[in-house]
């Protein structure tokens, strides 16, 4: 990405996208993180705690039962209480033991969860399936100024119970997911990781979808195959896009957005493509017809132009139906 300075920190050009690691741009499809959510309680608050909640009561009360200690009363109110809603992400491949983070969220009128210490709570999947096991203390960020008090963090605050089944190893084939969908990049990737592999056996399914056969050579080795498949460089291809953020003034460009022959002027400063030149002359820019928006606004960029200027006449030209390629305004 390059930075025309004239226009820090508003204009932004791209150039081609140059070589990339396949597993940085695509997917392999079953390597996923995965949900997790529970209920629970935070107690040892500062009176910051739910105090005269129904839910929160009955939840103490059912607690403190399995802990041995029976109430005649179904109302247990404490203002050192709070009912919290936990959620985590389970990493793809993980063992039984395995410590991670986790985020706690109050759900009831506890107006802080500083110093609390969450209790023993179950975290299940999208199965209903306890996958880990939450505790430990509530930890607020914060610069101590402005603090979100009623949501917090518990460092390794979950312990997982159970592996997550994925058996790489031998799988007779993979399927990978391009997390930005292109034709062009589907089958240069096909052609790469077959050249690589020394034979056919990567297929694009579609402009997002690759599907990989294992080879013989490495029957029961699918880990080695993935490490090689996703080392290999790949050139992805990107769209002839210009993106405007109105409100902020920012511009991306990518290099391959051409112009064809037109004519604008606006607020003192003309454009004009086709006219077999190429240069600007005082507040005159002229450019071969075919120019790409880059060349554009480098010549743009000599005159001092504005981010609102430069809006505007690429959203004229855009109008005139001669900038060949996207106009996004956010």
């Amino acid at each position: 990405m390059r930075i025309l300075k004239s226009l820090l920190p508003v204009l932004l050009l791209w150039t081609a996208a140059e070589a990339a690691r396949l597993k940085d741009i695509a997917s392999i499809r079953g390597v996923r993180e995965n949900h997790l959510i529970g209920y629970g309680i935070v107690v040892g608050l500062k009176g910051t705690g739910d105090g005269k909640n129904e839910f929160t009561s009955k939840s103490m009360v059912r607690l403190l039962d399995k802990l041995g200690v029976k109430l005649d009363s179904t109302e247990v109110q404490s203002k050192n209480v709070a009912a919290v809603i936990v959620t985590a992400n389970l990493p793809a491949f993980a063992k039984a033991g395995n410590p991670m983070d986790i985020t706690v969220s109050a759900i009831g009128e506890s107006s802080s969860l500083q110093g609390g210490t969450l209790l023993q709570t179950p975290m299940r999947a999208g199965n209903e399936q306890v996958f880990a096991v939450a505790q430990g203390t509530v930890v607020i960020s914060g610069d101590g100024k402005e603090m979100h008090t009623t949501s917090g963090r518990i460092p390794n605050g979950a312990i997982i119970e159970k592996d997550v089944q994925s058996d790489f190893s031998s799988r007779k084939m993979f399927r990978l997911t391009l997390h930005n969908p292109d034709f062009t990049t589907a089958a240069r990737s096909v052609l790469t990781i077959n050249r690589e592999l020394g034979g056919q056996y990567a297929s694009a399914k579609d402009a997002g979808t690759i599907d990989i056969v294992t080879p013989f050579s490495y029957e029961n080795k699918g880990v080695e195959l993935l490490a090689t498949i996703e080392s290999i460089q790949i050139n992805p291809d990107t769209r002839a896009v210009v993106i405007i953020n109105e409100k902020s003034g920012t511009v991306v460009i990518g290099d391959k957005v051409k112009i064809s022959k037109v004519a604008v002027s606006h607020n003192g400063i003309s454009v004009k493509v086709g006219d077999g030149k190429k240069g600007a002359v005082e507040e005159k820019i002229a450019l071969i017809e075919g120019a790409s928006v880059g060349d554009l606004v480098q010549n743009l960029n000599k005159v001092g132009i504005t981010p609102k200027d430069l809006i505007t006449l690429l959203q004229a030209i855009k109008a005139a139906g001669a900038l060949h390629g996207e106009l996004e305004v956010l």
